[in-house]
């Protein structure tokens, strides 16, 4: 038997208990300090945004200080604290956390959690990123653009307490299996990116008149190759708007149905407003003009505009040109950066012969499926091992409730 096995067998043997959070925990909001504080040197703070962007499960450092003044007005996490994200634009980032680890207090900002426990660290954060409590979270979150779950509802989630020889045990367990994911991850990805790199430097090769085998004609339209709007060789149309509670992370149930917005899959939902072959461009935030392909039925949200060919383009010939043509450099400027639809159908593109289209499409396919389609190569073995990761997390993380 494992060890982990012996420490339940003789620890736990009737089961272990499952308590409320606020039994092993107290819960408090983080202060207010912002952004435009931060200084060069000073005391540690985390901002509720880098917990997204720069941090992983766990922490003994910060990026980012603010000054002393500054510190004694906000609320500190101490070592072994949990300091959790408490908004997010969607259900499934909302509520990451990572576990303070540090000997030093570090101020935490607003739209935050502080949870001071009585756990195992790193259990408790293992925990807060398992399905169990995945499925407990997305009861308490509220909000359609912005969501939260409040600080206080925390103190509701259920979760396993075994005694801290089996968390540590978990731990030790986890923490292995993390470093074995994360390097052949990291292996996997490097090849996945010479890859790409390999698939960009064709596309960009095809995607002109020397990849087309033909002499560009002047913008009178040719018969071999010609200067086209995109309004001249393809519709296009915003979706509609769906509310983020709406949006499940996986397929589960009835929700079957990929949901694409303006950073392409967003997630699953019950309904669909759109069936067949498209490519889809995001046309809201910093990264508009993204391209992606759907097929089948789907759902495309108003930040998703739905482009399909009138006949002189080939579908997929039409991904890669979008693709090509950078419509990123087309937004509007200001604080929430778009794209309209008006301003992408005066969009020139060059549009060789059909012939030519398939041919070049036949090439970039093969790339494409190397690269980017999740059921073969390399990103359907990062997925898997993520898959299995999270699996025996989630496997090691359920016991049988004592009663």
């Amino acid at each position: 038997m494992s060890k982990l096995s012996d420490l339940i067998r003789d620890l736990c043997p009737d089961g272990v208990e499952y308590k409320r959070l606020g039994e092993v925990a107290t819960i408090s909001r983080g202060g207010n300090f912002q952004k435009k504080d931060f200084v060069e040197h000073g005391v540690p703070c985390i901002h509720y945004g880098q917990i997204y962007t720069r941090y992983g499960l766990f922490a003994d450092s910060t990026f980012t200080f603010i000054s002393e003044e500054k510190a004694q007005k906000q609320k500190m996490a101490k070592k072994n604290d949990v300091i959790m994200a408490v908004t997010s634009e969607n259900i499934e980032d909302v509520c990451k956390c990572l576990a303070w680890l540090g000997d030093e207090d570090v101020a935490v900002s607003g739209h935050s959690a502080i949870i001071h426990h009585t756990l195992d660290a790193r259990y408790l954060v293992y925990f807060l990123h398992s399905a169990q409590f995945f499925s407990q979270k997305r009861k308490l979150a509220h909000g359609t653009k912005v969501i939260e779950v409040t600080p206080d509802k925390l103190n509701d989630i259920v979760l396993p307490v075994p005694p801290l020889e089996v968390q540590r045990e978990i731990v030790r367990i986890l923490d292995n299996f993390t470093e074995l994911t994360a390097e052949l991850t990291a292996e996997l990805t490097a090849e996945l990116t010479a890859r790409k790199k390999q698939y960009e430097y064709y596309q960009n090769i095809l995607l002109t008149c020397d990849g087309f085998n033909i002499e560009p004609v002047d913008k009178k339209l040719g018969k071999e190759i010609q200067w086209l709007t995109l309004g001249e060789v393809c519709t296009l149309k915003a979706g509609k708007t769906i509310s983020s509670t709406e949006i499940f992370h996986e397929p589960f149930g009835k929700y079957q149905y990929p949901c694409f917005g303006g950073n392409g899959l967003r997630g699953y939902v019950k309904s669909y407003n759109q069936e067949g072959n498209f490519s889809l461009i995001g046309r809201q935030g910093a990264l508009c003009g993204n391209v992606c392909y759907a097929s089948g039925k789907f759902y495309a949200t108003e930040h998703a505009v739905v482009v399909e060919p009138k006949g002189k383009c080939d579908e997929r010939f039409l991904y890669y040109i979008l693709i090509a043509a950078n419509l990123n450099q087309y937004k509007t400027a200001g604080a929430q950066p778009g794209l309209s639809v008006a301003k992408l159908e005066k969009v020139l593109v060059l549009i060789p012969s059909m012939s030519a289209q398939k041919r070049i499409v036949d090439i970039l396919d093969r790339f494409d499926a190397l690269c980017n389609d999740i059921t073969i190569g390399l990103p359907a073995e990062i997925e898997a091992r993520q898959k299995q990761y999270e699996y025996y997390r989630d496997k090691l993380l359920s016991f049988k409730e004592k009663k």
